[in-house]
């Protein structure tokens, strides 16, 4: 059975699920299924339709209420391209998705699938993402949020599929360039003989910036030549956030023993020639995709003990874990990590291969028994 799958999200310029959509795609044109995007346009679109996908432009991410009136545009598409699939992964997509299939022939029209990324605030906005035939939570974490929250989904309704990542991109045999490595060396030349911890998290106050930097105090105190790297830009508004954590570091004495790299689009190879990468977010994570990339370079990982980063680290390298906000604690495994560097192993369940055959699979489960009907 050749399905047409169309997915709804915001746009198509960077991102996890962004990312995810992509990936998706391609792999439903491998198997010689139909794939179509809608979105309001981005750069990604180029490499979308390269892989062999079709583009829709429509702006059904824009935060208005006249956003609701591209439902009938929506609409027409899923009747004119008769869909069997129509998958939405955002809020604001999902209820413009979700009005568009409504108002359809209740038997001609395609299965309705969502997937919850995140730990949304729980409201009725919110709610449109249980709303799916299946809903898929990308972690253990998001479908006990799910069930926990909106006590009218059928648990049965729920399928867990794991965010992954491409062993063939992130694996311990990795390197980075000869280039990259003279840049990288030329531009922080202070990080040689170093032993260098990343913090890759956007700056905003629960990702653990403060955390961090305590963190790497206590270790400095111990005698270790430790240096520590924020690696995440800083949005126009949050950039007094980013003075106040220079002022941390310069109140504990530690300002020349901090970088701050700002956005950065090179992550993996910042991850590879780190020494410890770090996860010290103090609200629960969905999932924790760089946590999983860190480990699947080969690069240790210290996390803190809750949401999807938990079952990440229980699955794969659980030494890795301590109680969230235990400071006192991440640094001890930082020194322990420093004077014997722990082997991560090779091999992890959360791959990419792994989340296409779970997705495809749940899409032509759905569509057959849809047809069945």
């Amino acid at each position: 059975m050749r399905l047409t799958v169309v997915q709804t999200l915001p746009a198509l310029d960077s991102g996890g699920v962004e990312r995810g959509t992509l990936e998706v795609a391609a792999e439903l044109v491998r198997r010689g299924h139909r794939s179509i995007v809608i979105s309001a346009g981005g750069r990604l679109v180029e490499q979308l339709v390269r892989e062999g996908s079709e583009h829709v432009v429509l702006p059904i991410g824009h935060k208005s209420l006249l956003t609701i009136r591209h439902a009938g545009a929506v609409r027409h598409i899923l009747q004119k391209e008769h869909a069997t699939i129509l998958h939405t992964r955002s809020r604001l997509p999902a209820w413009v998705s979700w009005l568009a299939w409504r108002s359809m022939d209740k038997n001609n029209r395609p299965a309705f699938i969502t997937t919850v990324h995140g730990l949304y605030s729980v409201n009725p906005y919110s709610a449109i993402m249980t709303k799916g035939d299946k809903v898929i939570a990308v972690s253990e974490c998001v479908r006990d949020y799910i069930l926990e929250n909106y006590k009218d989904v059928d648990k049965d309704r729920i399928e867990i599929i794991h965010r992954g990542v491409d062993p063939e991109v992130y694996n311990s045999d990795f390197s980075p360039s000869p280039q990259w490595l003279d840049d990288w060396q030329r531009h922080y030349p202070e990080l040689k003989g170093k032993f260098t911890v990343v913090l890759p998290a956007r700056l905003t106050r629960l990702k653990g910036h403060e955390d961090f930097i305590r963190i790497i105090k206590a270790v400095a105190d111990s005698g270790v030549p430790v240096h520590g790297v924020i690696a995440g830009g800083a949005h126009p508004r949050k950039r007094h956030y980013l003075r106040e954590i220079e002022s941390n570091a310069d109140r504990l004495g530690i300002r020349d023993r901090i970088i701050f790299l700002g956005h950065r689009d090179d992550l993996r190879e910042v991850m590879a020639v780190s020494d410890v990468v770090m996860s010290l977010s103090g609200k629960p994570e969905s999932f924790g995709r760089t946590v999983l990339e860190s480990l699947s370079l080969g690069t240790p990982v210290i996390a803190y003990d809750h949401g999807g980063v938990s079952e990440i680290l229980r699955e794969t390298f659980p030494e890795g874990l301590v109680q969230v906000h235990d400071v006192d604690g991440a640094a001890s495994k930082l020194i322990a990590f420093y004077r014997n560097r722990p082997t991560v192993l090779r091999e992890n369940p959360f791959t990419l291969s792994a989340l296409l055959d779970k997705t495809i699979a749940l899409y032509e489960c759905v569509a057959q028994n849809r047809q069945g009907t």
